[in-house]
């Protein structure tokens, strides 16, 4: 599990087929953070995919990705010195700043608008129909790792102010219309609906 908060913006480094040579893909990731805990086998948030420590040293880490994967989320599209939003596993005992994030991106969606908010921007992000019915003002949503507050939502579309903080230590900060961004819905709202649709819990009379 993770929280949404990115503690480190990596840069991929390299792209590799795995030796499976099955469609997959390894991808080296240069980070600025202490790797010295992190160990093979350790999950790690690389804008918003739960993915495997496979290798590592000092300033790296690998990281194998399925062919699954690459299609159903912007992974696909990753070449060397495309920047990543990194987070490490929680812990027992770590804080919760953001929400809990499970790392399973839901989609992908589209960055259709960007406008100045104050201090901040205004990214309008698209979205399939079947994960918009997910996504509610004031709720929670994941893109590309970042932990955001919907501030509206409109048919297909919603709305998430970027803090200049989160622009600056985040992929944001270099994001322009057209972009493409994973989508984590809230762990709440799936389950949520899921029992609504299993009929486990009534819907609300008018």
């Amino acid at each position: 599990m993770f929280t949404g908060i990115v503690t480190d913006l990596g840069r991929v480094a390299a792209v590799a087929k795995t030796a499976s040579n099955g469609g997959d893909r390894r991808f080296k990731i240069g980070v600025n953070s202490d790797l010295s805990e992190a160990a093979i086998g350790a999950s790690v948030a690389c804008n918003g995919c739960c993915l495997t420590v496979v290798e590592k040293a000092d300033d790296w880490f690998a990281v194998d990705v399925s062919a699954e994967t690459l299609s159903k989320t912007t992974l696909g599209a990753w070449t060397e010195g495309t920047p990543v939003n990194l987070e490490r596993a929680l812990k027992f005992g770590d804080e919760l700043g953001g929400h809990l994030v499970s790392g399973h991106v839901d989609g992908v969606g589209e960055i259709t608008a960007i406008a100045p908010d104050g201090q901040s921007k205004r990214y309008t992000v698209r979205v399939h129909g079947d994960l918009a019915k997910f996504i509610a003002p004031k709720g929670s949503v994941t893109l590309d790792g970042v932990s955001l507050t919907v501030n509206e939502v409109d048919d297909v579309s919603f709305g998430v102010n970027i803090i200049p903080h989160t622009q600056s230590v985040t992929t944001f900060g270099g994001y322009k219309v057209g972009d493409k961004v994973n989508v984590e819905i809230d762990l709440l709202a799936r389950y949520v609906a899921r029992l609504f649709e299993a009929g486990a819990v009534p819907a609300a009379k008018r």
